[in-house]
């Protein structure tokens, strides 16, 4: 009975975190304040830009989790350019979405094994110009929307021979 039980622990322990054994990542952030458009509309401009970095470091570690176990994949951003652009509407600032207010992020990376060193590493320019011609429904409901879908795109190009099925 005890061997039944033990052995349900560590089933139960394998099921509940399957990516134990993923990539991790770790970002760090440039000087926001010469960050080309990191503006909010009409939210706190610090409670907007710490959660829109969390949000960007979610998903990184998403991401990474795809890439084989004892690596970590480190990301420098060195510059936001967020989908669309704040404007003024009378007293209000909102964020408009056109495409000629394409997203971009600037970039760092470095992917190294358990011992440290690189696998691959490259500063990079991510941008989607065509960012309203794509079907975006997998993250239709929630923020950064555009910049998730172009983080994706550019991660399953940088690192196809690597992700783990």
């Amino acid at each position: 009975m005890k061997k039944l039980v033990l052995l349900s622990a560590l089933m139960m322990s394998i099921l509940i975190a399957p990516n134990t054994f993923a990539a991790t990542s770790e970002v760090t952030w440039g000087d926001y304040k010469k960050f080309r458009d990191i503006d909010e509309g009409n939210e706190n401009r610090k409670s907007f830009r710490e959660r829109t970095f969390k949000e960007f470091e979610k998903h990184f570690a998403k991401l990474a989790e795809t890439l084989p176990e004892d690596q970590v994949l480190k990301i420098a951003v060195t510059d936001v350019d967020l989908a669309g652009d704040t404007r003024f509407s009378g007293v209000n600032q909102m964020r408009i979405i056109k495409d000629n207010y394409f997203p971009r992020i600037n970039l760092s990376y470095d992917l190294v094994d358990q011992d440290g060193k690189s696998i691959k590493a490259e500063t990079v320019v991510i941008k989607d110009m065509n960012f309203m011609m794509g079907s975006h429904l997998k993250y239709r409901n929630e923020s950064l929307t555009y910049e998730k879908q172009m983080l994706d795109d550019w991660f399953k190009e940088t690192f196809k021979a690597l992700i783990v099925e």
